[in-house]
Order: C-alpha cells, then sequence, then structure tokens
C-alpha cells in the first residue's frame, strides 16, 4: 500500500512540472524577456502625403500635417498572471475639429514659399493698373474662378481705367489628389496667368496666411497700382461703380472701405465656425472690422497693412486680424452701404418684391454669398439691353391700413 501511494505522488509531482514548465514557455511569448527588441518593426502610422517626391508642393507645418505620435501598448505584470493583455490608446486627432493647441504651437510659421507666382501681372500696364482684383479661392473652385474671368472679374478697361486679376490659392486640404490637382492648376496658370499659389494648407483658418502673404507680395510686385479690391469667389461686384468710386479718391491717401462691422465680440461657443477660446483672445470686442466678402483699399494702405501684418500676432480669423492690422496703423476703415457682405435683405415693408431683382444690384458695390448660375445671371441682367429700373408706377391714393380706412374716409388724391 505504500509503495503504490509513493508512486502515486511521483506521477503526480510529475504532471505539476511538466505543466508548469508548459505554462512558463507559454508565458515567454507574452512577456518580453530584458529589454529585447521585437525582430519586426511597426509600420509608421504617419501617412505618406506625397506619392512623387519631387513634388513641389510642400506640406504645410502649421495645421493638420503634425505627425501623429506612435502608440505603444503598456503591459502590465499583473495582468499577465490573469493572462490579460491590456493596451492604452490616445484618442484620434479629426481633421474637422479644429485644434487650437496645434495651432498656437505652430502660429509664429507665417513664411511660406510661393510655388505659381505672376511676377509681371503689374507691369503689363505703364504706371501700374488702376485696380488689381484679388480674390480667395481653393484649388478645387475652377468653375468660381472660371465665372468670375467671363464676368465681373475680366481683365482690360473699364470705364478706361485698366483692371487686372490674381487668385489667392493654398495647396489642397484632400491630399490624396495632390497630384492631379496639382497638373491642373498648373494647366490653369499657363493659360489664364492668374494665380498665385502658396505652400499653406488651404484651411479655413489659415485665411490669415493667405492674407499676410497676399499683402506682401502685392508690395513687391505690384507696388505700383493704385486701389486693390480684395474679396471672396462667391460675391457679385458691379464693377463699373467700384471704378466710379475710386476715381475719385487719391490712391497716395490711405482708404479702407466696406461693409464694417462694429463692436463685434467673439463667439464663446465651442460648435461655432468663429469659436476663439478666452486664452487666445482675452477681450470682449473685437476692433473694427470688414466683412470678408469684399473690400477696397488704395496703395497707400496696402503698404502700411503689409507692414502691420509683420507686426501684429496672427489670429485665426483674417477678417478680425486684418482689423487688427488697421487699428495698429491708426486707419479707422470707412462703412459703404454698397458693401452688403451678408447679402440683401428682404424689405419687410415689401415682401411682395424680389431681392433677386437686377434694379437691387445696380447701385450696389458687391453682394455676398451667390452661387455660380446666378452671378451669370445677374452679370447678364445688369447688362442687357432691355433693363430698366427707372420706370414707375402711377399711385392713384395714398396707402391706408384697412383698419383705418374702416375708420375714416380720406379722399383720394388725383
Amino acid at each position: 500500500m505504500r509503495v503504490r501511494l509513493k508512486g502515486d505522488a511521483i506521477c503526480t509531482l510529475f504532471l505539476l512540472v511538466a505543466l508548469c514548465s508548459l505554462l512558463y514557455s507559454q508565458l515567454e511569448h507574452l512577456v518580453p524577456v530584458g529589454n529585447k527588441e521585437p525582430t519586426q518593426k511597426k509600420p509608421s502610422v504617419t501617412p505618406k502625403i506625397f506619392s512623387d517626391p519631387r513634388a513641389p508642393w510642400r506640406p504645410m507645418p502649421a495645421e493638420a500635417t503634425v505627425p501623429r505620435p506612435q502608440v505603444t501598448p503598456i503591459i502590465r505584470r499583473t495582468d499577465v498572471a490573469n493572462n490579460r493583455v491590456q493596451t492604452t490608446t490616445l484618442p484620434p486627432l479629426t481633421d474637422s475639429a479644429f485644434n487650437f493647441k496645434r495651432y498656437l504651437l505652430n502660429k509664429d510659421k507665417r513664411n511660406f514659399n510661393l510655388l505659381i507666382n505672376q511676377p509681371k501681372k503689374c507691369r503689363k500696364t505703364p504706371g501700374g493698373p488702376f485696380l488689381l482684383i484679388a480674390i480667395k479661392s481653393v484649388v478645387e473652385d475652377f468653375d468660381r474662378r472660371e465665372i468670375v474671368r467671363k464676368t465681373w472679374g475680366r481683365e482690360g478697361l473699364v470705364n478706361k481705367e485698366q483692371i487686372q486679376r490674381v487668385f489667392l490659392l493654398g495647396t489642397p486640404k484632400n491630399r490624396t489628389v495632390l497630384a492631379t490637382w496639382e497638373t491642373l492648376i498648373h494647366q490653369e496658370s499657363q493659360t489664364y496667368r492668374d494665380i498665385l499659389l502658396w505652400d499653406f494648407m488651404d484651411t479655413f483658418f489659415n485665411l490669415t496666411l493667405k492674407e499676410i502673404h497676399f499683402l506682401n507680395w502685392a508690395a513687391e510686385f505690384c507696388h505700383n497700382v493704385k486701389f486693390i479690391f480684395k474679396g471672396d469667389a462667391d460675391v457679385f461686384v458691379n464693377i463699373e461703380n467700384i471704378v466710379d468710386f475710386l476715381e475719385r479718391h487719391d490712391p497716395t491717401e490711405d482708404l479702407f472701405v466696406g461693409d464694417i462691422i462694429y463692436n463685434a465680440r467673439p463667439i464663446r461657443v465651442r460648435k461655432s465656425k468663429y469659436y476663439i477660446p478666452e486664452t487666445m483672445y482675452g477681450l470682449s470686442i473685437y476692433p473694427a472690422y470688414a466683412g470678408g466678402g469684399g473690400f477696397l483699399l488704395s496703395s497707400c494702405t496696402m503698404r502700411k497693412l503689409s507692414r502691420a501684418c509683420r507686426e501684429v500676432e496672427l489670429f485665426p480669423i483674417d477678417d478680425v486680424f486684418l482689423g487688427m492690422c488697421l487699428q495698429r496703423i491708426n486707419l479707422k476703415p470707412i462703412l459703404h452701404e454698397g458693401f452688403k457682405t451678408f447679402g440683401i435683405v428682404k424689405p419687410s415693408a415689401a415682401p411682395h418684391l424680389q431681392t433677386f431683382d437686377p434694379c437691387f444690384y445696380k447701385d450696389l458695390m458687391v453682394v455676398h454669398s451667390l452661387k455660380v448660375a446666378e452671378i451669370w445671371l445677374m452679370w447678364n441682367l445688369l447688362h442687357g439691353p432691355r433693363l430698366s429700373c427707372t420706370q414707375k408706377q402711377q399711385v392713384k391714393k395714398p396707402f391706408q391700413w384697412k383698419k383705418k380706412a374702416q375708420i375714416t374716409q380720406a379722399s383720394p388724391l388725383r
């Protein structure tokens, strides 16, 4: 009996040793021994932006191109004992939400290369052009640039004054189609000679970079221009009214005219497109600034603003930033009722009237937020031979409210 018990104990002990050896060999695959490096390296998570290393476009270091941190698994020994491996990962960075931390880290990078230039744009006219039209655009919006070229943004003579045109672009935000857009934009530039392209990414919060780079370009390559109109590609401009207005001003004196916004407050709502935290702007009111749909400035003011932009700290909203620069040079912008950068508001006293009427646009300077087809249609209506805005209907009796008319019967005017 004792011999049989000893044999069972020895067999049990042998089985336990074998089981422990097997478990130990399995644990070696879960926990790296010492400081041994893995034999196979993980691929980098930083996306490859350019398929062709010889491409002239370079990524912008200011937004959305900062490499994302690599995530390494953290293995806790207490979890190994429970046969569990736990990993911690950082939340992904979304492209739709604006990253203020990244912006603040890169906001001082304000010098970017000019990839496509038009150095002879303002040398075509002896003495320089009377008016330079500068339109903010993005690479993808070819249709908007084309409609501007064929309507209010035509180059040539208007009221015997020479007009020139440039479009202001950054590199596309969609990096996967960069090679295609690169070919198209170079072809467009060779055809029209009106493209200015810088190597910062074309995003909403980089419009300030577009502002300062254009002013620097104008001061260097278009210093002989008399006046500048700067606006968006989705506006309708009555260029004849613009020229007529500017002919009464001296380009050697300060001039900044537009739809001026006074006492605007920073928006603190996080979901807003224009959200600005107090850590970035602590004051309660913005300086006076012009709505970005379009504004006018003289060559004298252009040179002063180009210098002021180098001294003022960058701000992510370009309209407000330019207002800060105006405040820096102690220049008060002029409000003009002809600049409708928020569109035409339908008159409440005449709801039967249509706001998309050429007679509404005839005496205006700039109307914002129009579609491509609407710009084309309005241009043709305003320049059509049948347009007549002087006809007035004969009024037989004065206007009266219905209730008041029942109480007092006024004799109609004949």
